[in-house]
Formats: C-alpha cells, sequence, structure tokens
C-alpha cells in the first residue's frame, strides 16, 4: 500500500491540473504487472481515448523520473467504466440512490455480498437498502472491502 500512496502522490496533482480526478490505483500481476490507473474528468463530463492517451503520457514520464516500481510493468490509464468502483466516503455520498454492490470484510447478518440501492451515507455509515429484503443495512464504511456500481442498461 505504501507504493500505492507514493504513485499517487507523484501523479495526482498533475492529473489535477490537466482536468482529471485520480478514482484509483492499482497494481496487479506478479510476471509483468500492470499498474492501472483510473481517471475521470473533474467536470464529470465523458473521458474520451484522447484524454486517456494524453494522461497517460504524463503519467508515463513522471513515473520514468521517479521510478517508484523497480520492476517492469504496463501502465493502463482507464475510465471507471459503467461498473464505477467506489473507493471513497465521497462517492457514496454522490452516488446516493445508485443501484451497488459491495462486499464487507466483516460479515453482516451473516453475510458479507450485498446488492442493493445506496440510500444514504451518514458520517461514517453507508445506508444500503438489498433487493432481497424491506430492512436497511448499516454499513461502516470501514468494513467495505469492495464496491462498485451496477450499470443501469
Amino acid at each position: 500500500m505504501e507504493l500505492i500512496k507514493r504513485i499517487r502522490d507523484i501523479i495526482e496533482p498533475t492529473l489535477n491540473s490537466l482536468g482529471y480526478h485520480l478514482v484509483r490505483v492499482q497494481l496487479s500481476g506478479q510476471v509483468r504487472p500492470t499498474l492501472q490507473v483510473m481517471i475521470e474528468k473533474t467536470d464529470l463530463s465523458a473521458l474520451s481515448i484522447d484524454d486517456c492517451v494524453k494522461a497517460s503520457r504524463q503519467v508515463s514520464a513522471l513515473l520514468d523520473v521517479e521510478d517508484p516500481i523497480e520492476s517492469a510493468y504496463q501502465l493502463e490509464v482507464t475510465s471507471p467504466g459503467l461498473d464505477r468502483p467506489l473507493v471513497s466516503l465521497q462517492d457514496y455520498v454522490r452516488f446516493q440512490g445508485a443501484e451497488i454492490k459491495l462486499e464487507t470484510v466483516v460479515p453482516l447478518e451473516g453475510r458479507k455480498r450485498f446488492k442493493g440501492t445506496l440510500s444514504q451515507t451518514k458520517e461514517e455509515i453507508i445506508l444500503l437498502k438489498p433487493e432481497d429484503s424491506e430492512a436497511t443495512v448499516e454499513i461502516a464504511y470501514s468494513n467495505i472491502l469492495k464496491a462498485k456500481l451496477v450499470p443501469q442498461l
């Protein structure tokens, strides 16, 4: 996690100055790791391929200079997509009313996976109305392992 924080610190100011918000940085894979940098426009308009290319060039140049990753890796700059991950507390506030899937660290009511409507965010608590229940579930933000929007087709 320290490496991810370092990478965020290196690239986030430049991405912000270009008009992008850094959604997530993720490093995956063993043999030839992939560094995924997920961005969206700060004005929330549609992200184009040209935006991803522009951001990728800047991120690549910054990482070449700072060299935080010791081995060879592949850089991938992407948009959040329709099934956008929810990674910050502000995301839960922004997407209130949306259908989401989430997984908890510690089980709640005997389960870890939930799908339903994000009804409200109060401080560090997420209120979710599961699709298979009448009762609203209170989930501590710190107990969320991962969450994402459910695409509306």
